[in-house]
Parts: C-alpha cells; sequence; structure tokens
C-alpha cells in the first residue's frame, strides 16, 4: 500500500519538483500551495507525512502546524519542515511545536528520500 504526503510550499517549482521526486518512488502526493489550502485538502486527505515550507504568504508553516496539531487525527503524524532559513530560532520553533525534521533548500534529491523513509518505513 503506498504511502501519502502533503507537500505545502507557496513555490510552484519547488512543489512540482518535490512532487516528482516523490511521486518516482511510489507515493501518493498531494500539494498545496499555501497554508489555508493544506488545510482544506486536510479536510479529505489523511497523510502520513507533511513535508511543510516555513514561509508562506497566508499563515506561515509554523501556525499551520499548530493547527494541524490540534487535529486529532493528524497530531501524531511527521512534520517535516523544509526551508530557505537556517536559522537557529526557527529549528527551534519548529522542534518546539512536535517537527520531527528541518531540511534546508536547496534540497538534494537523496535527502529528501533518506529522510522521508526515515519518518514512512513500516
Amino acid at each position: 500500500m503506498s504511502k501519502h504526503i502533503l507537500v505545502v510550499d507557496d513555490e510552484p517549482a519547488y512543489l512540482r519538483t518535490m512532487s516528482q521526486i516523490l511521486k518516482g518512488k511510489g507515493y501518493d502526493v498531494r500539494e498545496a500551495l499555501s497554508g489555508n489550502e493544506a488545510l482544506k485538502t486536510l479536510q479529505k486527505f489523511e497523510p502520513d507525512l507533511i513535508l511543510l515550507d516555513v514561509r508562506m504568504p497566508d499563515m506561515n508553516g509554523f501556525d499551520l502546524l499548530d493547527r494541524i496539531k490540534q487535529l486529532p487525527h493528524l497530531a501524531s503524524k511527521p512534520v517535516i519542515f523544509v526551508s530557505g532559513m537556517d536559522d537557529f530560532h526557527a529549528r527551534k520553533v519548529a522542534k518546539d511545536l512536535g517537527a520531527v525534521d528541518y531540511l534546508l533548500k536547496p534540497l538534494d534529491e537523496r535527502e529528501v528520500n533518506s529522510v522521508v523513509e526515515k519518518y514512512l518505513h513500516d
């Protein structure tokens, strides 16, 4: 059975690239271009893992993760932040909110596959 992943990022090119990498590994991938779009998607799609950008215009990734953690069916799902910000404070906030990892853009395909596999192993 295929694992389900939600990728949330406001950059369409990045979203497409991430989706292609993950679909190439056989994952069922859904995309959202904003925090609000992600919340709508999560009403009808339950991912096994969420990849989440930090900076987005409508709702930042930290606020979105806080909202996700309030949903009982999603509270325990692993969330990985992906950001161009290599900032100690941002990493600390992500960890404090319950993120399992924090990856830096630009991403290396092998790193993405390795980290995703780590949290989706059977």
